[in-house]
């Protein structure tokens, strides 16, 4: 099977090393000429509404999926009528709006952080008066890894914060009183068959996530609402594939914050730590095969690697550690690679994650 892939990050390269083992081949296609995953496959390079590059990229191909969620919407719907696209446009079109997004989960009874459309500095300060400060506010479109977003802190943050973003449609959301950040990958298979993997808990900084622990310390009931959430998303949207939603931990619920209808930064410890990892997973709902099992087969981290790496042989060194690296030119806030770490039990767990944190911290 020939799949082709929108989209040439380490996502998608990840995703051909995980189907070449199935027999499967890969194209992508990507407008950087430096795209990682052009070392993996062959690699199309064009912008995706570019019509000569789409159709060398569509030739041969047996369906198309994506890594990220900036494809274009229509450069998807017109693929699907030529070739199978999976997850559907659909869900590729409600990730790429806030504020589409927001009121879907709550068309769900998905419950949300509270939010109010923003086009104008008095809508601004409206919706700031009726949700309350702080509040955060975010484009509605394109940002992603902590960009196109800004804290309001109080009412002097309000025009700074137009200012800075008010050149697009925004979306004000309440701020949400969390203890973590918790996020749950789920995949639906071709049959509607659904399993999700155990909550992940992420810890951020700089807006971006810098390190992953699986299985989440959660009760039955926080892992059983997580799961129903992703169910309810899926079948909404006639789903097949991997799809990821972050969840903000309150104590007394999950609030969703946003989905990603893609492979996910935060199931990356998958690769070592489970029966089938979400890549493979992926490829086979979206090439109509069944399922893996997603078990634990360890206590697992995932460590990213930002704007540095540090020495291979260091991090090897540390036992149950593994190295992966996308090939990307290093620059500061750039992922470059990650790290993901198994070990029996979870003080064995802590220990080899603070030798890793010190080894990067230093690199």
């Amino acid at each position: 099977m020939k799949i082709g892939i929108l989209g040439g990050g380490q996502l998608g390269r990840m995703l051909a090393l995980a189907g070449y083992p199935l027999g499967m081949s890969f194209r992508f296609l990507d407008p950087s000429p430096e795209a990682p995953a052009g070392q993996m496959a062959e690699h199309i390079v064009g912008d995706y509404d570019n019509e000569p590059a789409l159709a060398r990229f569509l030739e041969g191909l047996d369906v198309v999926t994506f890594e990220f969620e900036n494809v274009p919407v229509e450069t998807a719907r017109a693929i699907a009528r030529k070739v199978p696209v999976y997850p559907p446009p659909q869900a590729l079109e409600t990730s790429q709006d806030r504020l589409v997004e927001k009121r879907f989960f709550r068309s769900l009874g998905i419950p949300t952080p509270p939010f109010e459309p923003v086009s104008s500095l008095d809508e601004l300060r409206a919706a700031a008066a009726q949700l309350g400060l702080p509040a955060v506010l975010k484009t509605r479109r394109m940002g992603y890894d902590g960009k196109g977003q800004y804290l309001l802190r109080g009412e002097p943050d309000i025009e700074q914060a137009w200012q800075a973003l008010g050149s697009v449609p925004l979306i004000l959301e309440g701020f949400v009183q969390f203890s973590r950040e918790l996020s749950v990958i789920a995949v639906r298979g071709h049959d509607g068959q659904t399993v999700c993997y155990p909550l992940v808990e992420n810890t951020h900084r700089e807006g971006i996530l810098r390190t992953s622990i699986a299985p989440a310390s959660v009760d039955p009931g926080a892992h059983a609402s997580a799961e129903e959430y992703a169910h309810h998303a899926m079948q909404a949207l006639d789903y097949r594939g991997v799809l990821a939603i972050e969840l903000f931990d309150t104590g007394s619920e999950l609030i969703a914050n946003e989905m990603a209808p893609r492979v996910h930064n935060s199931g990356h410890w998958t690769i070592e730590g489970a029966e089938t990892s979400q890549f493979e997973n992926h490829l086979r709902a979206v090439a109509g095969l069944p399922l893996g099992s997603r078990e634990c087969v360890s206590q697992s981290a995932m460590l990213n690697l930002i704007g540095t790496v540090p020495k291979s042989e260091d991090v090897l060194s540390v036992p149950g550690a593994h190295l992966h690296l996308y090939g990307k030119a290093p620059r500061p806030g750039r992922k470059l690679g990650h790290i993901t770490l198994r070990a029996d039990d979870k003080e064995k767990l802590a220990a080899g994650l603070a030798d890793l944190r010190r080894i990067v911290d230093r690199s």
